[in-house]
């Protein structure tokens, strides 16, 4: 047998041994088959037994033929906002890089910020924020814009683990990159694909979480991790190279080859201010973040800058597509049937009597560090998510605070391994930095975080009414 056929069978048996196992009482036979089957799939996606796209889309088969769902309850997913949203980010993120838009941002902030190396990291901090709401794939922002830059840099100034010289400038850059862009996925609704997800898994226990909503949580403490992130990986994990007057040259350079801005440029530039004009403010005049991105699409389509052609060949966006509107079927499914709420209640009365800021602080922990074990951000908030708020909520924390706290940790938590998140491999693969480095700034760093988030954000969050 090969090793994929030995993972499906691994999968399927685990989800025969749930589905015939006796369920608790006071939990529905559909809801108990459901979740074998939910459980299943996201086996499949923790040991990549199929992708997740095919992986998502065989359990949805699985619940329709089994009678565990109706068709049109199995796929209606599909028919939700969410996953478009984030399907037309996608197409709008392929044009900024198709336009060189995203590297121009880039080179324009190193040409500014670039004559230190400390510089270099608050300029490419700075890139990855102005991106991060238009870009919904890490790997694609991180990975496809800013790290050909990165290397670009480090080979200018000789940094390269095949001459040991790792650590004159590349292994600083690709940390300063790596720690920050999880916090710039934190700080948008439309800054990482499994967002939306939340966002959409949230509306289970009440909490709507819009755009601006999510963007005005995140803002303060965001921030101030962002501001602090470069300089406090350049104070532990100095570069030897502290001067970079090169590197203004270099992206100047590069700015010149590039010329003016480009029509194509222009248009995107325009549209993406227009997109994120609506996004904030588009729900005071009936627009919704959805809307609004169909909105900007259809701009870009009508004026050239897209082609539907070269649309239809982005896999990754129609991959997401696809898994998206399957977990969110089958999680939906889940506490439709009344499974979440049973789990809610069942662990809330267990502990019962704890204080909900402590009890949340524990979940949140739990949720946070359980990512070690987890190779996928959407596959840990598949799982996970929806149960450990609806505990958090029953226990008495306010469903908005709770539920945007759970999302910013589904982003942050990226940050703590080598294969947390989609960049992570890539940074990791270039060998600049040892996984012992990986794993212990890693950790540290989230430490930083979290207290950044729960002390400022807290106060900021009863400031704003969130709490």
């Amino acid at each position: 047998m090969s090793k994929q056929s030995i993972k499906l069978l691994i999968c399927c048996i685990a989800g025969v041994a749930i589905w015939f196992a006796p369920h608790p009482e006071g939990i529905r036979e559909d809801a108990w088959h459901l979740l074998a089957i939910f459980s299943a799939t996201i086996l499949m996606i923790l040991i990549q037994a199929l992708p997740m796209g095919a992986a998502t889309l065989s359990g949805l088969t699985i619940t329709v033929v089994t009678k565990t769902m109706t068709f049109g309850e199995a796929f209606s997913g599909y028919k939700a906002a969410v996953p478009w949203l984030i399907l037309i980010a996608f197409f709008i993120a392929h044009g900024f890089i198709k336009t060189g838009l995203g590297a121009r941002v880039a080179y324009k902030f190193i040409s500014i910020l670039g004559k230190k190396t400390l510089g270099l990291g608050y300029g490419l901090m700075c890139t990855d924020f102005m991106l991060a709401p238009v870009i919904p794939s890490l790997t694609a922002r991180t990975g496809g814009v800013i790290y050909p830059i990165v290397t670009s840099l480090a080979t200018a100034f000789g940094s390269s683990p095949a001459k040991n010289t790792s650590r004159k400038i590349g292994a600083y850059l690709i940390m300063c990159v790596f720690q920050c862009t999880v916090i710039s996925a934190s700080m948008f609704l439309t800054a990482m694909a499994a967002n939306p997800l939340v966002a959409d898994l949230a509306s289970n226990v009440g909490a709507e979480i819009t755009w601006g909503t999510w963007a005005l949580g995140t803002i303060v403490p965001g921030t101030l991790c962002l501001l602090l992130i470069p300089y406090i990986i350049f104070k532990t994990f100095p570069p030897e190279l502290k001067e970079t007057p090169e590197a203004v040259t270099m992206a100047n350079q590069k700015l010149k080859e590039m010329g003016p801005m480009s029509r194509d440029e222009k248009v995107m530039f325009c549209g993406f201010i227009v997109i994120l004009i609506l996004w904030v403010a588009g729900k005071s005049i009936g627009i919704s973040t959805a809307t609004a991105a169909l909105l900007g699409l259809t701009f870009f389509l009508f004026t050239s800058v897209l082609k539907w052609k070269e649309l239809l060949g982005i896999a990754g966006a129609w991959d997401t597509f696809i898994w998206f509107g399957a977990l969110i079927a089958m999680a939906g499914g889940l506490n439709t049937f009344g499974l979440t709420t049973w789990f809610g209640e069942f662990i809330a009365s267990k502990i019962g009597g704890v204080n909900w800021y402590v009890a949340f602080l524990v979940l949140l922990l739990i949720y946070f560090y359980v990512h070690y074990f987890f190779a996928s951000s959407v596959a840990h908030v598949g799982a996970l998510y929806l149960p450990m708020i609806t505990v958090a909520i029953n226990l008495g924390a306010p469903p908005l605070a709770t539920a945007l706290a759970f999302g910013i940790a589904s982003n942050v938590y990226g940050n703590l391994t080598h294969y947390g998140c989609g960049p992570a491999p890539i940074l990791y693969g270039a060998g600049y930095i040892t996984l012992k480095q990986w794993w212990g700034y890693g950790f540290m760093m989230s430490i930083i975080n979290l207290s950044i988030w729960i002390v400022v954000g807290g106060v900021w969050w009863s400031i704003i009414g969130y709490i």
